[in-house]
């Protein structure tokens, strides 16, 4: 048997472990503040008068304040210089108030009157009548229409060089976050293999996951949880009807939980039981393509050259081509911060070059339909002198976790 799977009850295995998060700092004020004047530097430097950023991970990221996207436009406007503004209906005033780190003018609708004229009037206001104005590339398109319907002197353009040229650059107070995230995750990876056993579903053991994940600190559980077993781990994201669990059958669990908003994701490939020589040829490959990216991700070299790197190992072995299957179908990584996939990506067709603090998955999955999948995703984050682990990756097929 595979070593660290199958050996503990669920009780047992929640029972080892314990809570994470004691001594983890949350971003500060100061730091959002900091956001915000490299956003206006930013914009400065491209010629954009000002942002819209809508509720979700962007408001999030530069204000500290925690709102969700909806029918209603709730959000702010940066401008290239003076003071942030804020705009919501106006029965939400007191509640935005108190969500907010970074303090600012709210300026209010009500509910039969158009947010979209108020927000003209705001940069009117600040004297912005025309040139170019960034929407947060996560917007609806009702928003986008609608501020575009109320002015069309102004020409509206993609936000996303100022809110990604910000975003991708990792400082050292989420740098941290993601680490403990994805510490916690690889816990809740070697106890979840532990309670493994012929029969078990793959809601059980999603089940124990999520509790999993809230003993070890974080609050809501897993933010997602991808298991198969068999050769439904051929499919990235899973099957309609999975499987339950056989001896010998390929495992793979992809999961991760949330910690001060910022995410971990993380993937083990291992066997329940013993591993059949077509097993260990592809778990080896696999991890040769990973590894392969990781030696490409160099600092100056472009993602693209990163997905190229994995992918030739795949390829050369007689998979493929390009993204075909079997064989490596999806980009090498992502990038990853307060959204589990976001810019930018480990994908041929992503010539953005690799800088310090950009942060990456690394899992260039061989999916071979009919067998079985393998697919080993750790985390690195890009340094001065080159990438760094967040978590190392799996040391062999027949000790996944380094427990022997």
């Amino acid at each position: 048997m595979t070593v660290g799977v199958g050996t503990q009850t669920p009780q047992q295995a929640l029972a080892s472990l314990s809570d994470m998060t004691h001594d983890v700092a949350a971003i500060g004020v100061g730091e959002f503040e900091q956001r915000i004047s490299q956003a206006q530097q930013l914009m400065q430097q491209q010629g954009i008068e000002a942002i819209y950023i809508n509720a979700g991970t962007n408001l999030y990221y530069f204000t500290g304040t925690r709102w969700y996207a909806s029918e209603r436009m709730v959000g702010a406007i940066i401008p290239a210089c003076g003071e942030l503004e804020y705009i919501a209906p106006a029965f939400e005033l007191d509640t935005l108030q108190g969500y907010m780190a970074v303090k600012g003018k709210v300026n209010t609708w009500q509910e039969d009157e158009s947010p979209f004229q108020l927000f003209a009037d705001m940069l009117a206001n600040k004297g912005i009548n025309a040139g170019k104005v960034g929407i947060d590339e996560a917007s609806a398109f009702f928003i986008f229409d609608g501020i575009r319907s109320a002015n069309d002197q102004l020409n509206y353009v993609n936000a996303k060089s100022i809110t990604a040229g910000c975003r991708m650059i990792k400082s050292p107070a989420e740098l941290a976050l993601l680490q403990r995230a994805k510490d916690m995750t690889l816990a809740v990876h070697i106890a979840a293999a532990s309670i493994l056993r012929e029969g078990i579903s793959t809601k059980e053991v999603e089940d124990f996951i999520h509790q999993a994940h809230i003993k070890v600190g974080a609050p809501a559980g897993s933010y997602f949880c991808i298991v198969l077993f068999g050769e439904d781990t051929a499919y990235p994201h899973g099957v309609k009807s999975p499987k339950t669990l056989d001896l010998n059958d390929t495992v793979l669990i992809d999961t991760g939980c949330q910690l001060g908003s910022y995410n971990s994701d993380i993937t083990r490939t291992y066997v329940f039981g013993e591993p059949s020589e077509r097993q260990r040829e592809l778990w080896n490959l696999e991890q040769q393509a990973q590894l392969a990216a990781f030696a490409a991700a160099t600092i100056g070299a472009t993602c693209a050259s990163v997905d190229k790197a994995a992918r030739e190992v795949i390829v050369n072995a007689g998979f493929g081509p390009g993204y075909d299957v079997p064989g490596l179908p999806h980009r090498t990584g992502h990038g990853i911060g307060l959204d589990i996939h976001e810019w930018p990506y480990l994908v041929l067709n992503d010539h953005t070059q690799l800088a310090a603090g950009m942060c990456f998955s690394n899992e260039p999955m061989l999916c071979v339909p009919g067998e079985f999948g393998v697919r080993h995703e750790d985390h690195f984050y890009m340094t001065e002198s080159g990438a760094v682990w967040f978590t190392q990756p799996a040391k062999s097929i027949d000790d996944p976790f380094g427990l022997s």
